[in-house]
């Protein structure tokens, strides 16, 4: 498969497994699984074939690790706008987490902080160089850092995913450093 068609694939997945599972006719259970026959059926069924091979390759190749294949199902990671409990436990957060964005957005963080948006936690990275990236497919990235030992002290909950991200209900503006 050629790196096009991996990018491809890769989007049509988190469009469904994560947004829109509806449109092509699958439902996600309570924690965000569907059978993998299914979504390859379902997938094939709406003009968009996808091999098991295919599928294999970009959840094993995929950079950021978005899916995951767990016996027969899979599911997204993170990143989900529609209902699902991805049942991850409570994490003690190392110090410090990153946050990419780009420049025009800082106004709004800086009077209401980091939010979820149109998803369900605001996504956290452990090092400079991969918030960086999220923040570059934007625009320019600006890198925020987030305090999370003095918001893990306040109370707040972290999660993490299966592939690192680190996920928070939202961020208050006093927990976040800005760069000079």
């Amino acid at each position: 498969m050629d790196e096009r068609r991996l990018v491809r694939v890769s989007k049509y997945l988190a469009k469904h497994l994560r947004h829109q599972p509806e449109r092509i006719g699958i439902e996600l259970d309570e924690h965000g699984w569907v059978a993998v026959d299914e979504l390859l059926s379902a997938a094939g069924s709406h003009g968009f074939p996808i091999s098991r091979a295919e599928l294999v390759r970009v959840v094993e190749d995929n950079d950021k690790q978005r899916y995951v294949i767990d016996a027969d199902r899979i599911r997204a990671s993170q990143g989900h706008s529609v209902a699902v409990d991805l049942d991850l436990p409570v994490a003690h957060p190392p110090a410090w987490l990153f946050h990419g964005t780009v420049a025009r957005n800082l106004a709004g963080i800086r009077a209401e902080g980091l939010r979820p948006m149109n998803r369900h936690h605001v996504h956290l990275s452990v090092d400079r160089e991969t918030a960086k990236r999220v923040g570059a497919r934007r625009g320019r990235p600006v890198v925020l850092t987030v305090d999370a030992a003095g918001m893990h002290a306040a109370g707040h909950e972290f999660r993490v995913s299966a592939n690192g991200v680190w996920l928070v209900d939202r961020v208050r503006p006093e927990f976040i450093r800005y760069p000079d």
